[in-house]
């Protein structure tokens, strides 16, 4: 593995060369780790507000909360291309806010490029930020941002007439130059066919193993959030598991005394322990 900083053009370069791995981050400690195992991206999710501050949907969180968490991600990563994701709300009203909020993830957050939900009903705000030299990466299929149209978080592209859409919706976001496009929550079948017809690299999340690479969210992954597990979720690890069990020893040694033991402690010398008593 090459200590190299992953580019837009190392990404668009591994389309049927190599798979891709992403994973998502929310903060220095996690980020550290994640780019030291070698992924070629980490994206800074919009599903932060679910999994790290605990609300219902991805649709509350602004974005003063996603720069500042990008920002925090930016400082862990020297080798990972670092993705900021665009909060609902952040791009959709109009091509100059999402140029403007595009730019805030690249100057404050220290991202290398943003992410945007949406198909060709978005081309204009992803044809602008483009043209302002921000690299941009689409998002269809299951898009969390319009789960109140969708009717939940449901799987798209089901029908032959539906998975037309989503192809189209991809076909248009590579057309106007993101550099790589998420599919999310499709049958595997309308994925390959979207990964066969595109000239960028795909991302699955829940799309199968026929996309050019595969993301996942970092707590899903990692064991760290239980309010609901989707279907095309693998646990890697059981961290949520190692923390619990680290906590409940610390309150049991906290509790009987043998923590802090004489080897966490700082002293003095005997001569200055005398004198203390006489204080």
């Amino acid at each position: 593995m090459s200590d190299k900083p992953v580019t837009v053009p190392d990404i668009m370069a591994a389309k049927g060369k190599r798979k891709l791995a992403m994973l998502t981050a929310y903060d220095y400690a996690i980020a550290s780790l994640l780019d030291k195992a070698g992924l070629d991206m980490i994206l800074v999710g919009d599903s932060l507000a679910m999994v790290g501050l605990g609300m219902r949907d991805t649709l509350a969180v602004g974005m003063d909360a996603m720069i500042h968490h990008t920002r925090a991600v930016s400082r862990g990563v020297t080798r990972a291309l670092v993705v900021g994701d665009m909060p609902f709300g952040s791009y959709q009203p109009s091509v100059e806010l999402a140029v403007v909020n595009a730019g805030r993830f690249l100057s404050e957050g220290r991202a290398s490029a943003v992410k945007v939900e949406g198909g060709a009903r978005m081309l204009p705000q992803v044809e602008a930020m483009i043209r302002a030299d921000i690299p941009v990466m689409g998002h269809v299929g299951l898009t969390p941002q319009s789960v109140a149209k969708m009717g939940g978080f449901k799987v798209q592209g089901k029908s032959a007439e539906a998975a037309r859409v989503l192809m189209d919706d991809a076909t248009a976001m590579a057309g106007a130059g993101c550099f790589a496009i998420v599919l999310e929550a499709m049958p595997a079948p309308v994925a390959e066919r979207i990964t066969e017809a595109v000239p960028v690299p795909t991302i699955s999340i829940g799309a199968g193993p026929g996309c050019d690479g595969q993301v996942l969210v970092v707590n899903d992954a990692l064991g760290l959030f239980d309010r609901f597990t989707p279907r095309f979720v693998k646990r890697f690890g059981e961290v949520g598991e190692a923390v619990l069990n680290a906590a409940k020893a610390y309150v049991d040694e906290v509790r009987d005394g043998t923590f802090p033991g004489p080897e966490h402690c700082f002293t003095m010398s005997d001569e200055e322990k005398e004198r203390l008593k006489d204080m």
